[in-house]
């Protein structure tokens, strides 16, 4: 029997629960990388990015991945806007994928972010009314609403692209403060600060949760000024007598600029190479976030000038294959040829996962006999990221109640929750999330309730999503061990035959004592009679364990029956 509750005292049944907000990575929690996150309260949802990655060297013959988009998919007739903090690709670069598989909503986002989404769409032949893109001004804090319970106030961030964006979402459940990428640059190259003090004001008016970069939450300190970056690159470029090709992300428009502006100083006339580079200088000059003291020239006009009056700016800071500096360092470059007395510059530190294609490249560079400049030797690079100082500063104005981790892996998540635990006023609870996971968030509750789908899409040339783990298994076991497609041929008489690529050298004895126990198998199946599919298996069986037996090897087998 049930106790009777004391008289005027209230019913906990009626008590309507507290509003609540679930917050959904899909993407870039717990990596770095495919940038993508959902926010819905009650019947609406609101995206924020839409990112790429990058594979790594076992993921062999991906182009790129982009996340799964199956919950906002299987939900999306509640998706009511999208909102874009920045123009780089682990933000941006999956939408040509994602957007056209979903409901056409408004999508938010700063002039050359949208300038750079524009560019992409137009590539995959997606034009632009198909997608409602809408300018903000991130100078003023526009505000936006989107659908009937989420408002977007748009605040600056510094970061290592022009038009970076953080932002405070108010919702029912309370107030949010999502930082976006960010280091808190004191002389960036623009002369536009972080928004810090927006970031206090919300921090005192209350903000429920936290959101923030967690990339850099290892390193003490503060990440290195754009503005020392181009100091130090101005004082190697000076002292370089020869021709200078330097390489940095070409969606950092800011360095690019400082480069630009330093070649013309020392009087090098710059000349762009690469489609990426060039694609990106181009948006940023149509949209007023470059400017030129003088024309780019293209390669064939360098000719009646010294090679101390030449600068290239170049892509391939990643070491990736096709790129300039790549063809360069190996000699498959169609017009220009490195020699000693050139001077290559990598602004730029190797994304993990690249560090081996980056090694290989400078290691031809020293090869060739050019000068080689590139960190940590030379301060010639800056994270984009803040490091611990400016984490905290980011943490002790806002104030949050509960605190998300973002943008970066595991470790940084952890570090970046510790860092917070010692602070004067540290969060109430912090989560650590990975992708999929559903957080809810509310003024009494902060806990993850359950999953959706998520995880890596592989885009593989033309096809997107065919590939799966199993098949890149397969890709990595036949790179590794090799490949063996054995045929047994029933009519007239049973005999196999047997093809090997990566395997062995040819082996003519080896060839025959598994053609052999191959067809002991089938003989065998074809003895009891089994099906055509049985005696395959058994086939595929018997060679396995031989093959393995007599060379420690385990190549792919493709087994096949021909009646």
């Amino acid at each position: 029997m049930s106790k009777k509750q004391p008289q005027g005292a209230p019913d906990q049944t009626d008590q309507p629960a507290a509003p609540h907000l679930e917050v959904i990575p899909l993407g870039g929690m717990g990596e770095i990388g495919k940038n993508i996150t959902a926010y819905r309260y009650g019947d609406e949802i609101m995206v924020v990015d839409g990112g790429l990655a990058f594979p790594d060297s076992h993921q062999m013959g991906i182009d790129l991945i982009i996340p799964r988009i199956d919950y906002l998919q299987q939900h999306a007739g509640l998706i009511k806007g999208w909102i874009l903090t920045h123009g780089h690709e682990d933000h941006i670069g999956g939408l040509p994928y994602i957007l056209p598989r979903l409901p056409r909503v408004p999508v938010y986002g700063a002039p050359l972010t949208l300038g750079l989404v524009r560019e992409k769409l137009a590539e995959f032949g997606l034009r632009e009314g198909e997608i409602d893109l809408r300018d903000v001004d991130i100078d003023t804090n526009e505000k936006v609403r989107i659908g009937t319970h989420f408002h977007v106030e748009f605040i600056r961030m510094t970061h290592s692209i022009p038009d970076n964006a953080g932002y405070i979402l108010s919702t029912p459940a309370g107030k949010i403060v999502h930082t976006g990428d960010f280091k808190l640059d004191e002389e960036p190259s623009d002369g536009k600060l972080s928004d810090l003090h927006r970031i206090e004001a919300a921090g005192k008016e209350g903000v429920l949760l936290l959101i923030s970069d967690s990339t850099n939450a290892e390193r003490p300190g503060r990440t290195v000024s754009e503005a020392e970056v181009a100091r130090n690159l101005e004082e190697v470029i000076r002292n370089c007598r020869g021709r200078v090709f330097m390489t940095t992300f070409a969606s950092n428009v800011h360095r690019v600029q400082n480069v630009i502006n330093i070649a013309h100083r020392l009087s090098r006339r710059v000349v762009m190479e690469g489609r990426s580079m060039i694609k990106y200088a181009q948006v940023a000059q149509s949209l007023g976030y470059m400017e030129l003291p003088e024309p780019f020239l293209a390669n064939d006009e360098v000719g009646s000038l010294q090679d101390q009056q030449v600068l290239y700016v170049c892509t391939g800071s990643q070491g990736q294959p096709m790129s300039v500096l790549s063809r360069l360092a190996f000699g498959n470059h169609a017009k220009i040829a490195l020699r000693r007395g050139d001077t290559v510059i990598l602004s730029s530190n190797p994304i993990p996962g690249n560090e081996e294609a980056v090694n290989l490249v400078i290691n031809r560079l020293y090869e060739i006999g050019v000068d080689v400049v590139y960190p940590p030797a030379y301060r010639v690079h800056a994270s984009g990221h803040g490091s611990q100082e400016e984490l905290a500063t980011v943490l002790n104005l806002a104030r949050p109640k509960y605190f998300l981790p973002w943008h970066g892996e595991p470790r940084h998540q952890i570090n970046h929750a510790r860092l917070a635990q010692t602070l004067p006023r540290p969060p109430k609870r912090t989560l650590i999330a990975k992708n999929g996971d559903i957080v809810r968030v509310s003024e009494d509750d902060f806990k993850v309730t359950g999953t959706v789908p998520a995880g890596a899409v592989y885009v593989d040339g033309l096809g997107v999503g065919d590939v799966g783990d199993d098949v890149l298994l397969d890709r990595v076991n036949m790179s590794q061990e090799g490949v063996m497609i054995m045929t047994a041929i029933l009519h007239p008489t049973p005999h196999v035959e047997i093809v090997s690529r990566g395997f062995v050298r040819s082996n003519r004895e080896l060839d025959a004592q598994i053609r052999k126990v191959a067809l002991e198998a089938v003989e065998q199946g074809m003895r009891e009679k089994k099906r055509l599919e049985d005696v395959r298996d058994d086939m595929y069986g018997s060679v396995r364990r031989f093959v393995r037996k007599v060379t420690g090897r385990n190549p792919v087998l493709i087994p096949m029956i021909v009646d």
